[in-house]
């Protein structure tokens, strides 16, 4: 009968529903108030009664105090806090409250005891305080984690197949759990963090557990995913956490580092899978912003080769800095077509898409004169290893040749600045594509110390993570295809570095170049590609094939080096010429080359072997000059 009067006084509250999650505030707390009223009455008979031994029924007197200790009790609490607090989240720190609350209800209901008894009415027993305070912590505490529990046990049900870990107990991780378990899709079984402080204890109404407790929670729930949630933390630090997971046969997600979280998102749509970046084990580097747009802001900038890779990236930041004009250039109509329609879709500078090759001298100085272009940034070339090897005679005519068209129309035009992107594949190659960036290098460099008043310089940096000449989408490719994942050598390795941080090299490099420099990114230490193989590997879920045992999912086969391919690539010809700039890690140097007259007659010799199709000494005489 009781119940259902309770029952029926809840129907008629304003913004009732059945779901207890979504009836309003005041009404969670109306419930509240009246489940611990009935707690702290019950609490005080059963003092009572444990104090006499048997069951009681009370006196007048004793009803008197019964009824008394929730009306002392509930301001005690409600001055504290505990109406505050939300039941799906309630942690530890609400059971401190708790136990707080009740000792000082506790005090002031013994004062009311002490003047009943003043007074010669009847008065309870010295034990039925503590006692009460004991029954009292306890049944208000239960009411509270049994009412946590009931309220997620659905919701665990309903996702028991999709519940996740989040590894990181910090704030980003808090808010990223409680924005799951507002939604319908994962739902947060437990945090994994390391800190002592918090190992074993309740955060947002979730364990924290140490990471020696993974197999454990991977078994108990079914966890089949984690979710990385270390936006301060190195990069080593990341990629150190990514393995532990993976090791224990987890998909693993990642939150972007701090840096990527401004932008005001709920934090689960920033989630992304775990990309090969993200184990490199080298912190990205950051971009001066005092210096990156000197040579942009309302200035007509052209690039060439837009729509590559780097090209693409460095139209998306140039496009950033408030530029008056910027003309995108490239032979390929597709990727002139894509380019364009992206910049052109941000509205944020006047932009002309011009078809053309960097060889066509009159169509080069067209783009000079018709739109007094003022900063260079020569991005087209051809860089595929393997084809410019196979095909010399274009390699030279875009490479080498074509840099020269550019540089001389903006060294005639009275361009700014002009900045070659080379590669470091250009130090010490062994192979044609590296010979003729070196080439292209050499070429600026004379042109610089003609002092024409255009400043030029040239960039340099390893393979960029997801551009289209680097190793990475064809691993992606023979991984989705089942395997064979083939490597060159087991000791080769190179540098990486992302698509953002190179083209942030580039611009900050414009703005630093006073003529002749060539510069580099400090990359730290360099990667071995058959690592980067099996984390690939890894990240997709499946394990690296031993050989030895036959356990695991792709194999890996060493194919050998290709024609023209290094073990180990370099950034520098001579480390001792490198100097530091305006930025901690970027560095230039002035490399040895030619001079003007000598570069000027070895150009036309090898002119003059691609006139007779002698490709074999025009590959000779590029790797001879670009290896003095």
């Amino acid at each position: 009968m009781a119940f259902s009067t309770f029952f029926r006084f809840l129907k008629n509250l304003p913004g009732y529903s059945s779901s207890p999650i979504a009836w309003p505030r005041s009404v969670k707390q109306v419930v509240l108030i009246l489940v611990d009223c009935a707690c702290l009455f019950f609490a005080v008979w059963g003092a009572y009664s444990l104090r006499i031994g048997q069951f009681i029924e009370p006196t007048f007197w004793q009803w008197v105090l019964f009824a008394a200790a929730p009306l002392v009790a509930i301001p005690v609490f409600a001055v504290n806090g505990l109406y505050r607090s939300v039941i799906r989240y309630v942690g530890e720190k609400a059971l401190w409250q708790i136990i707080k609350s009740m000792f000082l209800a506790v005090l002031l209901w013994s004062a009311l005891v002490f003047f009943l008894d003043v007074q010669r009415f009847e008065a309870a027993p010295r034990s039925v305080p503590p006692l009460y305070l004991l029954l009292g912590t306890c049944l208000v505490a239960a009411s509270r984690f049994g009412a946590r529990w009931l309220i997620w046990l659905p919701v665990r049900r309903r996702i028991s197949d999709r519940q996740v870990l989040i590894f990181g107990a910090n704030p980003a991780g808090i808010q990223l759990a409680e924005s799951l378990m507002a939604g319908q899709d994962l739902f947060p079984a437990g945090f994994v963090d390391d800190t002592p402080s918090l190992i074993h204890k309740d955060v947002s109404g979730i364990r924290v557990y140490p990471p020696n407790r993974l197999a454990y929670l991977i078994d108990h729930y079914e966890i089949r995913e984690a979710i990385v949630c270390l936006p301060q933390a190195s990069s080593a630090r990341r990629r150190e956490v990514v393995e532990l997971l993976e090791r224990h046969r987890l998909r693993v997600k990642i939150l972007p580092a701090l840096s990527e979280l401004a932008t005001g998102k709920n934090l689960v749509n920033l989630i992304r899978d775990v990309d090969v970046g993200d184990l490199l084990g080298r912190d990205a580097v950051t971009a001066d912003q005092s210096i990156l747009s000197k040579c942009i802001r309302g200035k007509v900038v052209l690039v060439t080769g837009a729509g590559g890779s780097i090209g693409s990236e460095l139209c998306s930041q140039i496009a950033s800095l408030g530029p008056a004009k910027l003309i995108l250039f490239d032979q390929s109509e597709p990727a002139l077509y894509q380019v364009h329609r992206k910049i052109e879709s941000t509205d944020l500078c006047p932009v002309v898409p011009c078809l053309g090759s960097v060889s066509d001298k009159s169509r080069v100085t067209q783009l000079f004169e018709e739109h007094g272009i003022q900063t260079v940034y020569h991005a087209a070339a051809h860089k595929h290893v393997p084809l410019v090897e196979g095909n010399v005679a274009e390699g030279v005519k875009n490479n080498i040749f074509g840099t020269q068209t550019v540089a001389r129309a903006a060294m005639e035009q009275g361009a700014e600045t002009f900045v070659l992107i080379s590669t470091d594949k250009a130090v010490r190659p062994t192979n044609v594509m590296g010979a003729t960036k070196r080439w292209a290098e050499i070429a600026i460099q004379n042109l610089s110390a003609s002092n024409s008043g255009t400043v030029f310089c040239a960039v340099r940096f390893g393979n960029v993570l997801g551009s289209s000449g680097s190793v990475i989408p064809l691993f992606k490719e023979q991984i989705a295809k089942g395997g064979p994942v083939t490597v060159t050598h087991p000791e080769i390795n190179r540098f990486f570095m992302s698509i953002h941080e190179a083209v942030e090299l580039v611009i900050q490099a414009s703005s630093m170049a006073k003529g002749g420099e060539i510069f580099l990114l400090d990359m730290g230490e360099s990667v071995k590609i058959l690592d980067l193989a099996h984390n690939m590997i890894r990240l997709a879920g499946f394990r690296p094939l031993d050989p030895a045992t036959g356990e695991g999912d792709i194999a890996i086969e060493f194919s050998g080096l290709r024609p023209g391919e290094k073990l180990y690539e370099e950034l520098l010809i001579d480390n001792n010429n490198a100097v530091g700039t305006l930025h901690p890690k970027i560095l230039a140097a002035h490399e040895p080359n030619a001079s003007k007259a000598e570069f000027t007659r070895l150009m036309a010799e090898l002119t003059q072997f691609l006139e007779q199709r002698d490709e074999s000494s025009a590959r000779e005489l590029l790797l001879k000059v670009a290896n003095p």
